[in-house]
């Protein structure tokens, strides 16, 4: 998940924090926002995921979350002796994030997923291996409109009139899907802005804090934060995708 970072220099000292995150992308298994990305991996594996909605060419801005440790890290040392004075209110950003400088698409993620869990399934309450395939993605909300109705909007209907024509008989069933159903479609009008967004973070702050890093004789290798220095598909298939695999599934 990206981070940004600031540094308030006013009253005599400085403050330090990670303030923001930015994008949707749980990023460390031991992380409790389990959710988006991990969550989505979870559902896919287990084989509850059948579609999903959002822009399949959207850049999804995600970075290692030791990296943002080390940002933290080197932004804190780089500023600790910066004179403070009680009128200065500059506030510097470090955006850590990868939209701009290595940007992965949310195509490549769930091109990820197919294969590592195909290669790797996980095993069921039954004992045997569930088979995951390509998920339906709905790139558009009349697109997930067309697909509710014709999915669940329409044999809702038909429940309707069977409950009606049993006399109320399958009441409770009808209004329990009818609440969910309802629920699914409020949550999407609600998240709709996120789903379909298009922005990315400008990182040249942190761009120059790992340029002085690097000039000032920091051990980048061991305080590394670059995030052009990922290469996406090994972090997926070997790194984060074992990860909640190991630490997240239940």
């Amino acid at each position: 998940m990206a981070k940004r970072l600031c540094i308030h220099k006013g009253n005599g000292r400085d403050a330090f924090g990670a303030l923001e995150r930015k994008s949707a992308a749980c990023h460390h298994p031991s992380d409790h926002c389990n959710q988006t990305i991990d969550s989505l991996g979870v559902g896919y594996a287990k084989g509850k995921l059948k579609c999903f909605l959002g822009d399949p060419e959207a850049i999804i801005d995600v970075i290692p979350a030791d990296m943002v440790v080390n940002a933290m890290m080197v932004a804190m040392a780089a500023n600790a002796n910066q004179p403070c004075y009680p009128d200065d209110d500059q506030i510097a950003i470090y955006q850590v994030g990868s939209s701009v400088s290595n940007p992965i698409r949310f195509t490549c993620i769930q091109d990820y997923g197919l294969r590592y869990f195909t290669s790797n399934p996980w095993i069921g309450k039954d004992g045997k291996p569930i088979k995951v395939g390509k998920v339906t993605v709905l790139s558009s909300m009349d697109s997930f409109h067309r697909y509710m109705a014709i999915h669940y909007l329409l044999p809702l209907k038909g429940l309707e009139i069977i409950n009606i024509a049993f006399c109320q008989y399958f009441g409770g069933v009808y209004r329990d899907l009818h609440r969910k159903i309802n629920f699914v479609m409020r949550l999407i009008e609600l998240y709709q802005p996120y789903l379909f967004f298009k922005g990315v973070y400008d990182d040249i702050n942190t761009e120059k804090l790992r340029m002085a890093a690097k000039d000032s004789g920091v051990e980048v290798d061991v305080f590394n934060f670059d995030p052009k220095m990922v290469n996406w598909e090994d972090y997926f298939m070997n790194t984060h995708l074992p990860g909640i695999v190991k630490y997240v599934f239940k």
